[in-house]
């Protein structure tokens, strides 16, 4: 599966800090549990990813519908 393969899955995101002061990024679907914790400096970078990415993809004009 890559970036532009879409699938048909739901998925629960929450983002937040945890008690030893790191930034958790929790993925829940399909029952399996995917805890990602991060630093402070690579939570920002990963903040700065999905910035840039959003920019990109208001760039990309859709296709258009038959």
């Amino acid at each position: 599966m890559g970036i532009n393969s879409e699938k048909d899955v739901e998925a629960n995101l929450q983002i937040g800090p945890t008690d030893v002061g790191m930034v958790r990024i929790y993925v829940e679907a399909d029952g399996a549990e995917i805890p990602m914790d991060f630093d402070a400096d690579e939570a920002e970078e990963i903040a700065e990813e999905i910035i840039a990415a959003a920019k990109a993809a208001r760039a990309i004009k859709p296709p258009k519908k038959a």
